[in-house]
């Protein structure tokens, strides 16, 4: 078993915290080499490697692997025997609004609450996400509409659709921009449970 770091925001973090988020999608980075032959591998064939069950050319490892989420964080309360910690997703009552954040990119493994074990990676181009892989990606589901959205609040804002793969359509974009959906990238989709083991 191997356990990786991996970066999450804030919206995405509550989102495993609540439940809602048990998928993620992250882009292919090609070339891939084919760690067996030495050759380039195109998506369709990565693909078709993983649904085989060999994960030697996977990036994010295989079925029991753990990711530590890195997210944004602090330390308080220091003295010389111990400190608090606080998240950006979820501070503590209290917190001052000037108070210092560390970028998720600078968490070390102990700073990290939320331990997750993969279930299942595949590789699939964006577009062809299921309406219910969609709303595993984290959405939020509006319970006097059942309309999908990012974040509470955004409905009033013109961001809620009954379409889950539109909403997230709108999450991907803003994390990677137009241009990347547009281009219908290959990804890597990860299956993960939230398990015992955070740090912190």
């Amino acid at each position: 078993m191997i356990e990786r770091g991996m970066i999450f925001n804030g919206e995405m973090v509550r989102a495993i915290l609540d439940g809602r988020k048990t998928q993620t999608r992250r882009p292919v980075k090609f070339p891939v080499h084919d760690k067996n032959l030495g050759c380039e591998l195109a998506g369709n064939e990565l693909a078709g490697e993983l649904s085989a069950g060999n994960y030697l050319n996977s990036a994010f490892g295989k079925q029991g692997d753990r990711i530590w989420v890195r997210e944004t964080w602090a330390r308080y309360n220091i003295d010389q025997d111990s400190h608090d910690m606080a998240y950006r997703a979820t501070p503590p009552a209290g917190w001052p609004e000037g108070g210092r954040w560390r970028p998720s990119i600078h968490m070390p493994r102990w700073a990290s609450r939320i331990l997750l074990e993969i279930t299942n990676i595949g590789v699939q181009r964006i577009h062809s996400i299921s309406q219910n892989d969609a709303a595993r990606e984290g959405l939020m589901r509006l319970p006097a509409t059942g309309r999908y959205c990012i974040n509470q609040g955004d409905q009033y804002f013109g961001g809620a659709s009954h379409d889950a793969r539109e909403v997230f359509s709108w999450l991907w974009q803003s994390i990677y921009g137009e241009e990347s959906w547009n281009a219908n990238p290959w990804v890597w989709v990860i299956e993960f449970k939230r398990v015992e083991g955070g740090a912190a």
